[in-house]
């Protein structure tokens, strides 16, 4: 444990200077980007919102972190992006807005509007369409190939299974049972 902490206090220290050593950022072009810039150093403390930089790497979120990408670990309090690959740790909120393929742990998972491979592990979990695992107390999904384990599991098409209290595949011939329920509908292929 006392290495991983002194490898952690390394890391940030050279952040910390790598930062202050960094030119001062140049003013947008009235034009948008067309693509997003790479961060700098593999570990990249976000203190607020950077919306055109992709991570590879570690991102550190604090208080709270947004961006274009992140592929790696994505560690602090509410973190934001894009695009994600990796393992996602956040106290409060872990969202992925378009493609997310990894593990989320946090209060609050979403991938409202994004694509999910992989799993949700928190209070609540959201997702458009997935192919994975949700365990939390509420997980809702509209579209899922694979398992919701929580107290309330609500899915809008499902192929695989939901256990917990309260069940909801909305569009099958048993929409609701408690306990166990089984999906089988086809799963789109994306």
């Amino acid at each position: 444990m006392k290495k991983v902490l002194m490898c952690l206090c390394v890391v940030l220290a050279c952040a910390a200077v790598r930062a202050q050593q960094a030119a001062p950022a140049q003013p947008a072009p009235a034009a948008p980007a067309a693509k997003a810039s790479e961060a700098p150093w593999p570990v990249w403390l976000a203190f607020n919102s950077t919306k055109n930089i992709d991570v590879a790497g570690v991102r550190f979120t604090l208080p709270y972190g947004e961006c274009e990408s992140v592929t790696g670990f994505d560690l602090g309090f509410y973190g934001r992006c894009r695009y994600f690959e990796g393992f996602q740790l956040n106290i409060l909120r872990n969202e992925a807005e378009d493609v997310l393929s990894g593990v989320q742990v946090g209060l609050y998972n979403s991938a409202g509007r994004a694509d999910l491979k992989g799993l949700q592990l928190g209070l609540f979990n959201e997702a458009r369409s997935m192919r994975g695992i949700q365990v939390g107390i509420v997980n809702l999904a509209d579209s899922i190939c694979g398992f919701q384990v929580g107290l309330i599991n609500r899915a809008e098409t499902m192929y695989g299974f939901q256990v917990g209290g309260v069940n909801v595949i909305r569009e099958s011939e048993m929409a609701f049972c408690p306990i166990v329920n089984i999906g089988f509908d086809i799963f789109p292929n994306y």
